[in-house]
């Protein structure tokens, strides 16, 4: 690694060059907010991902999106045009002197205008390029295009979610564009662990499709071993019941005695406390569990979810809340371990809230220290910093390299 200054951080002697799309985004968070140096390059206009909402205040604003704060915490930003000469030799100058390099062009798109691997290696032999598409750098498949859904899709996640009766479901929140930048993530710590044993770079090849097929647990092998396709399961496989203000998981699979007392208790078992009920093989019988479900819900629908999840677990239960935000929010154990961190927005005149560590480091601790960069906000100080003067960055400003 090299030799810049070492604060109190995991990563904090490293430099990113951060070239990712939304597939990608996330990688690049989790190296910031370890405390790599990491280097935002959007073109001169702006990255695209600033017009992704929600936007603040609803206030559609490429300076005001939600999505582009909570992806892009700790970064500095610079504009950079990669479509000119001029603006490659810059971003040449800075792989130089860079460990890493985060990208999710299309494969073979750095290599076109001379700034690939193989030609940045020669440059800087130490560095990483961690390439982060759909499909990976090889394959029938390797210019495809594609969004999350495909990717939860074409790497056979999309097809055990949802209700068996039903066309498949999709998760929300970007589950495959998380998995490719965890296992991204993982695999450029994994190179920079080997960097420092060999002094040798490399090139990360991360697929998204391989990275959710990866995280299929069983399913692929019950397909290999028995010829099974796995089906979806819906409420059988995560049984949620709803709540009078909302949702919550409630097993009972493991004493159904208990279960059906607490439901006596309440005057909602109905005709649960039938002897037949107690015999597995009846219960998971489609129409009877269609039954249980239907004299459940009766019952929890009664209820807050608070009640429903607290008087289970007295009974020794398995009942969990289907938290929604204010919840987790709100939550104790998240409130009591200082997980949600605000960070300043001068501009805006307030602090935001932000998810926090997703674990913590006791010597070198993961934080949030600096919201999203503003568009080409550290241009002087990264390019000055590189050697160019104020009229060459006037000059470059001017000729729309910058």
């Amino acid at each position: 690694m090299n030799s810049r200054q070492q604060p109190a951080t995991a990563l904090g002697d490293l430099r990113v060059l951060d070239l990712a799309g939304p597939i990608g985004l996330y990688c690049t968070k989790q190296l910031a907010d370890l405390g790599a140096d990491v280097i935002k390059i959007e073109r001169p206009g702006g990255d695209l991902a600033r017009s992704i909402g929600p936007f603040y205040h609803d206030q559609v604003d490429p300076q005001k999106s939600l999505y582009w704060f909570h992806y892009n915490t700790n970064k500095k930003g610079i504009t950079l045009n990669l479509e000119s000469e001029e603006g490659r030799d810059v971003f040449r100058r800075l792989a130089n002197n860079a460990d890493v390099i985060v990208e999710t062009l299309p494969p073979g798109s750095l290599d076109k205008m001379a700034i690939g691997y193989d030609a940045l290696r020669e440059l800087n032999p130490r560095l990483i390029m961690t390439s982060i598409t759909p499909f990976g750098q090889t394959g029938p498949y390797r210019d495809f295009k594609a969004s999350d859904l495909i990717g939860l899709a074409m790497g056979g996640f999309l097809f055990i979610c949802g209700w068996e009766d039903e066309p498949p479901t999709r998760v929300g929140g970007s589950q495959a564009y998380h998995t490719a930048s965890v296992h991204a993530c993982t695999g450029t710590l994994t190179a920079l662990y080997h960097r420092d044993m060999t002094g040798e770079g490399q090139h990360v090849d991360v697929s998204m499709q391989q990275c959710v097929a990866h995280a299929l647990q069983w399913v692929t092998q019950m397909y290999d071993l028995q010829n099974q396709i796995m089906v979806r399961s819906g409420r059988l496989g995560v049984p949620l019941q709803e709540c009078a203000d909302g949702w919550a998981t409630v097993i009972a699979l493991f004493d159904w005695d208990l279960f059906i007392d607490w439901l006596k208790s309440g005057g909602g078992a109905a005709d649960l406390d039938d002897d037949r009920f107690k015999d597995m093989d009846y219960q998971i019988r489609p129409e009877v569990r269609q039954h249980i479900t239907e004299v459940t819900d009766a019952y929890t629908r009664a209820h807050p979810k608070k009640f429903i999840c607290e008087e289970g677990q007295k009974r020794h239960i398995i009942a969990i809340p289907a938290n929604n935000a204010r919840d987790v929010v709100e939550n104790p154990q998240l409130i009591e371990r200082s997980f949600f961190a605000d960070l300043e927005h001068p501009e805006l005149g307030c602090s935001l809230k932000y998810p926090g560590a997703p674990y913590r480091l006791g010597e070198s601790p993961w934080k949030l220290n600096r919201r999203a960069p503003l568009l080409g906000e550290h241009n002087e100080e990264i390019y000055r910093d590189l050697g160019f003067s104020q009229a060459e960055i006037a000059g470059m400003k001017k000729r729309g390299t910058i």
